[in-house]
């Protein structure tokens, strides 16, 4: 046994996009053993719930995350939406579901600037940030927003796209993945891409288990669980399989979200086909009394709202489980007996949100 010694890595460092802590055990330059500490950027969002009532608490949890924020909103309104057991028009319902496409397309998009960026491709991350900027762009134009969008409401969506606004973003995005595809190529294909993640960072589909691994993560390990099947919002309605790979390694986690790209040009272009006309909400009155537990597939995996109402206007719990969280047990477990050099790059392939993980 060599001489061991413990080295801090984070919060602030130079390739990650958000302050994790962890304590890195090294013998020589291989991790024997990876402690993460979390907690910086604390800000008792879940406590606010006792000081804003319910309608009000729905921009609160969107700024749980930046990145999040639109699928954050949603599921709060699907748990309240069980609670008052109440049905979203089927109009209502395919927004949602287009919007949540829109959102894991730009997320997946800035984590692969970001991977680009830890191993020194600079121009790939240019790339892949001035397209993600042309999503955002129709983020804005169809809600206002670029980061917080406050477009979901208990009962539906408070704005509507027409059919121009519809047809205009599905030529974006045929443009945008034929780009993908030569862009992807590079991810794929080059050896500056490859040689860093190629059997670096093995998780395997037992680990994957044992651990509690969640979105690409586990779909990367050979675990075909996509939460999306469960059908809520108007993905019951549309055809799509579920990305995975059995390589297991870094690699394999980016293959699958590039995959995952890839997946959504196609269901957005399916729910714009598919949308029906009418209604794109329905009028909630009165206060919540129950609990409702939602599910939803979020970029990075699955994500868990528990909401809890008494009757009143200020409901007594409002809970996320985010997948990060739940990524961070896979993390420890895929830095133990890498090389010192690794460690950001595996930090990375989990695709980290700490503001989700704190809140």
């Amino acid at each position: 046994m060599g001489k061991r010694s413990v080295v801090p890595f984070g919060p602030q460092h130079p390739v990650l996009p958000e302050p994790i802590h962890l304590d890195l055990v090294l013998e020589d330059e291989k991790v024997v053993e990876a402690i993460p500490s979390i907690g910086f950027i604390h800000r008792g969002l879940e406590k606010l719930i006792e000081k804003r009532d319910y309608n009000d608490y729905m921009y609160v949890i969107e700024r749980i995350c930046g990145i999040c924020s639109y699928m954050h909103g949603m599921g709060y309104c699907e748990g309240l939406e069980r609670i008052f057991d109440v049905e979203v028009p089927d109009r209502g319902k395919y927004l949602r579901t287009i919007w949540c496409e829109m959102s894991r397309l730009h997320s997946h998009m800035l984590w692969l600037g970001l991977l680009a960026d830890a191993f020194g491709f600079e121009a790939l991350f240019y790339q892949c940030w001035r397209m993600r900027e042309k999503i955002l762009d129709m983020f804005e134009a169809s809600t206002g927003g670029r980061v917080i969008f406050s477009v979901n409401k208990i009962g539906g969506v408070l704005k509507d796209m027409d059919k121009n606004m519809l047809e205009s973003f599905v030529k974006e995005f045929d443009a945008m993945e034929e780009e993908l595809k030569r862009l992807s190529d590079v991810f794929l294909t080059d050896y500056t891409v490859t040689s860093r993640l190629k059997n670096v960072g093995i998780l395997s589909k037992e680990d994957a288990i044992l651990t509690g691994a969640v979105g690409p993560m586990m779909r990367a390990s050979g675990i075909a669980i996509d939460t999306r099947k469960l059908g809520y919002a108007a993905y019951g309605d549309i055809d799509f399989d579920i990305i995975t790979s059995n390589a297991c390694d870094s690699f394999a986690r980016c293959e699958v979200r590039i995959g995952e790209l890839f997946q959504s040009f196609n269901i957005i272009r399916q729910a714009v086909k598919q949308i029906p006309d009418g209604d794109i909400a329905v009028t909630v009155k009165g206060n919540p009394s129950g609990e409702a537990f939602v599910r939803l597939e979020q970029p990075r995996g699955e994500a868990i709202y528990y909401i809890k109402a008494n009757g009143t206007k200020n409901l007594d719990r409002a809970r996320v489980r985010t997948p990060t969280f739940t990524n961070l047990t896979p993390l420890v477990k895929i830095l133990q007996g890498c090389d010192y050099a690794d460690v950001p790059i595996l930090v990375l392939t989990i695709d980290p949100c700490i503001s989700c993980t704190e809140r």
